[in-house]
């Protein structure tokens, strides 16, 4: 029996990362990495399993050094701590294993510091190698010869997390996207053939988080709808889950922007009680769409700008990327993309300079024309050097889109666009399960209305800036003269935490108290 320790180290400050955010929601974390509690329950019971989550809680070396495997996964903004812990545990005489995104694309970057490495995914590989580590036989370097069969993976052990110290739960459907965009590292780890859980494992999974008290839960798929028809089907049985449990769930994801295209699964979406969703839009510049291979992003059926609205006319608010740097990219795309934006009265823009990551076609693309920064840390925030901007142009010109996309009047007025003007109705299936069962409504309601009130008590309360805490104070009498629903209210509130996270990132790169934060 071996005693596993698996570890998601601490986070650099990020756009997801809601750092500045979390102290006012009363979490350390934002959401659970999806691979501890999967790995866990790929485990088999003869092994002790111990999730460590360093956003949430502290390292405890001295309980390291008595495990007998420590695992430890990580993604690009990890990867300086993931090196920081590994020489700590080397240094023990731990034995370390590495899996997860950076590592899959980077294969030699722990080089002398990990025992073993998981490249891709690990349903296959990891059960195997604790087989043959138990054998004394095990390898260096495992990858899984084929996609792992979704139809086969278990439910994760979320009971084994700390689910109240983070805001939101986190669950997965499938994994794989059918397009092939240059710089996307996602079909490089799962495949352009998208593999989907039956709605069995779903609901199961739903039971499974419902069960840690999680409310919100972000369904992690890169695409969740890569396989429409198959897609549709769940969403049905997640609907119906959703009506026998009284709606305990609400759910937000990512799609491709063809979601607008297709009435039929944006209301089973609402009727699943999904209320949100992050679309990969990129840009405005239709070159740099056709160059980077986003096809899907220039088909017929009506503009971006067009397909965005028809989204948050059915009822779901649209979240997006949009990335900065590609070669058709001149010094009008800052303009442009903060045009966009207003226009389409999306809150949450991901904006980020575009990045080159290993193993993808950008990558080779650019290697091959000695457009790579090799640094680990490059000076300008992102590896690529640009075709038709300079790099200190392109770093500048990013900044001065975050400031200008979350100054105050900038992103409350795409917000009340949404909200106020267009009277986006968050939880509209839901709300029309309440109509039949009005208790449910006073019950969730009433919750909803203490968060918000707590929320927005703790932001007055914590916020060191007064003139954020006016405007915010502000835009609240605003929301109110002219709606009172609680949970539209709660997420108006969150959105305000959320302005605050991005707002600050954006002030501290401005003054330059921080490094360049880039989103990708």
């Amino acid at each position: 029996m071996a005693d596993i320790v698996l570890i998601n180290p601490r986070f650099e400050v990020s756009y997801w990362g809601m750092e500045y955010a979390l102290p006012f929601m009363g979490k350390r974390a934002n959401l659970p990495v999806a691979c501890l509690p999967l790995i866990a329950a790929l485990t088999p019971s003869e092994h002790t399993v111990t999730l460590l989550d360093e956003n949430v809680e502290a390292i405890n070396y001295e309980r390291l050094a008595r495990a007998d495997i420590v695992g430890i996964t990580g993604m690009s903004v990890q990867r300086f701590r993931m090196k920081e812990i590994l020489a700590e545990l080397k240094q023990r005489g731990v034995f370390t294993v590495v899996g997860g995104p950076l590592v899959t694309v980077m294969e030699d970057y722990f080089e002398g510091l990990a025992d073993v490495i998981f490249i891709g995914e690990a349903e296959e590989t990891w059960p195997r190698f604790l087989t043959e580590w138990k054998q004394g036989l095990h390898q260096y370097r495992y990858e899984q010869a084929d996609k792992s069969d979704m139809t086969k993976v278990p439910t994760p052990r979320f009971d084994l997390l700390k689910s109240r110290h983070y805001a939101f739960g986190s669950v997965q459907f499938s994994r794989g996207c059918p397009f092939q965009c240059e710089f996307c590292d996602i079909i490089v780890t799962f495949g352009r053939r998208p593999r989907i859980k039956t709605s069995a494992q779903i609901l199961a999974e739903l039971d499974a988080v419902h069960a840690q008290k999680m409310r919100i839960v972000f369904v992690v798929d890169d695409n969740l709808i890569g396989n429409k028809k198959a897609i549709k089907e769940v969403l049905r049985d997640v609907a119906e889950w959703q009506r026998k449990n009284a709606y305990p769930l609400t759910l937000f994801t990512e799609a491709s922007i063809d979601l607008a295209d297709d009435p039929e699964l944006m209301e089973l979406m609402v009727e699943a009680n999904i209320i949100s969703v992050f679309i990969g839009i990129e840009s405005p510049n239709e070159e740099s769409l056709r160059e980077t291979k986003k096809f899907q992003n220039v088909r017929s059926g009506g503009t971006m700008l067009e397909k965005v609205h028809r989204i948050q006319d059915a009822g779901i608010e649209v979240w997006c990327g949009m990335i900065i740097g590609f070669d058709n990219d001149d010094s009008t795309i800052f303009e442009a993309q903060k045009q966009f934006i207003q226009e389409s009265r999306i809150a949450f823009s991901m904006t980020g300079m575009l990045s080159a990551i290993p193993k993808t076609p950008l990558h080779a693309r650019l290697a091959e024309e000695g457009r790579l920064d090799p640094s680990d840390t490059p000076e300008f925030g992102t590896n690529l050097i640009p075709l038709k901007l300079s790099r200190e142009e392109l770093r500048d010109g990013y900044i001065r889109v975050m400031n200008a996309l979350y100054e105050c009047d900038a992103y409350f007025g795409r917000l009340e666009a949404l909200y106020l003007d267009k009277n986006l109705m968050v939880g509209e299936g839901r709300s029309r399960y309440w109509d039949r069962h009005p208790w449910e409504r006073v019950k969730t309601e009433g919750l909803f209305l203490a968060q918000a009130i707590g929320l927005f008590a703790r932001l007055m309360g914590g916020v060191p800036e007064a003139y954020l805490r006016r405007e915010y104070r502000k835009r609240m009498w605003r929301f109110l003269k002219r709606r009172q629903n609680p949970g539209t209210l709660l997420f108006y509130v969150i959105h305000m935490a959320m302005h605050y996270h991005a707002h600050t990132m954006a002030k501290q790169m401005t003054t330059g108290r921080s490094t360049v934060y880039n989103s990708f």
